[in-house]
């Protein structure tokens, strides 16, 4: 089957835990702190893989998390790096976050990497806290989490040409017929369930020719097969537009095909078509064929005919997508650029709330603070305790009502007022 979607679960390493640690060497009675940091954890990235074209190498495994940073340790040796996971998509693929739908990343080049999951920063240990009026801190940093968080990955075929057209307008016989693909082929609509991608040469030229489901009246909110697939036009540089001889009024399809493309993306409206009137081999076709002539010069729209069962007009109608593809430009993207597209960290303050049970604290920058605090060492809840005074917290709560052994929620972490 074509999977051309998949929610996923990504978690970045944690990172790891400062040490507090001390010199003890024979003759020095005073050795200083030498706790080392711990290292940071490992990232998840995608990267887009030339050899895939589809994305269901994640049917069966949702979940991915990279490895934790390793705790720093005595004599100033600093935590092991977590190793970064990577998952290969096929190119076209669009990540976004699941909760909020924003874009995260557009892979459309083989071997572009994007960053969607940065892990934690490891702890400080009691090493990087020294000063001259504090020579032996034993205080430590616990490592940050990495981040976590659902993604939708949505594939868009990456293809020079796409057949768009009504269904049985002969889509999948053309593909056939330029091409080494094979698409199931029968006399009933809706035999194509999925696109089909080939590759066409012509001389000494090559490029990517797709085969879209075909597409009805409605297929913008979902009718037939069209609402599914109609992603896969957007990356398109050009449309053959397939008209079937043998309908009733090819045209009509036309106009109607062309709506349902302008309503799910009105820039699809403006992209470049070649109209082809297919089944020339039917009388009913050779007679339309001058009203489909005469109305598409008019419009300026470039037009041939075809038949696609026997190959006649194939050849000449594969030059002139060539000569359309000649006149547009290729956008080309670095293999080895980073797509991070996230927002900047701000720090908006904090919020105290009065819950039931007692208060909590809402706040980036107060609740990473606490996270990063190892509970094990009564310096380090002091240092806590001085941060939050500078910050206003203390203060806020204290005009709040708090009162001693009330409960104070941070995060994950619950607290006892005192």
């Amino acid at each position: 089957m074509f999977f051309d979607e998949a929610k996923i679960h990504v978690e970045a390493g944690a990172g790891g835990d400062g040490c507090v640690s001390f010199r003890r060497e024979k003759y020095v009675p005073l050795g200083g702190p030498n706790g080392g940091n711990g290292g940071r954890g490992g990232e998840v990235y995608l990267i887009a893989d030339p050899h895939l074209n589809t994305l269901i190498s994640f049917k069966g495994r949702r979940h991915f998390k990279a490895q934790r940073g390793g705790h720093g340790k005595g004599k100033n040796m600093q935590g092991q790096k977590g190793e970064d996971v990577f998952l290969t998509v096929p190119p076209g693929t669009v990540v976004r976050d699941a909760e909020t739908d924003q874009v995260l990343a557009d892979l459309t080049t083989a071997g572009q990497k994007a960053l969607v999951a940065r892990g934690g920063r490891g702890g400080l240990g009691n090493a990087a806290f020294a000063s001259s009026t504090n020579q032996a801190p034993r205080i430590a940093e616990r490592g940050e989490a990495g981040e976590a968080r659902w993604l939708i990955l949505e594939l868009k075929l990456i293809a020079d040409v796409g057949i768009a057209g009504c269904p049985n307008a002969g889509k999948s016989t053309l593909l056939a017929a330029v091409s080494a693909a094979r698409p199931k082929i029968a006399d009933y609509p809706f035999t194509t369930l999925a696109p089909n991608l080939g590759v066409v040469s012509v001389d000494d030229r090559d490029f990517v020719m797709v085969d879209i489901p075909g597409l009805i009246e409605g297929a913008h909110e979902g009718v037939g097969l069209g609402h599914e697939f109609l992603r896969h036009v957007e990356r398109t540089r050009i449309l053959i537009h397939l008209l079937d001889g043998a309908a009733e009024d090819p045209l009509q399809d036309l106009d109607d095909i062309n709506e349902e493309l302008r309503l799910f993306n009105p820039r699809l409206a403006d992209k470049p078509q070649l109209v082809v009137l297919n089944k020339m081999d039917l009388p009913q076709a050779r007679e339309l064929w001058p009203l489909v002539k005469e109305e598409m010069e008019t419009r300026g729209i470039p037009v041939c005919s075809i038949s696609a069962a026997t190959g006649s007009g194939v050849r000449q109608m594969l030059f002139l997508v060539l000569q359309l593809l000649d006149g547009l430009p290729r956008e080309e993207v670095a293999p080895e650029e980073i797509a991070i597209f996230r927002p900047p960290e701000v720090d908006e303050g904090f919020t105290i709330a009065v819950e039931d049970d007692g208060f909590r604290i809402t706040g980036r920058g107060v609740e990473r603070l606490v996270a990063r605090t190892d509970w094990r060492y009564e310096e380090g809840m002091r240092r806590l305790h001085r941060t939050l005074e500078r910050i206003g917290v203390v203060k806020a709560m204290e005009e709040a009502g708090v009162q001693k052994g009330d409960t104070v929620y941070i995060g994950d972490s619950e607290l006892e007022w005192s």
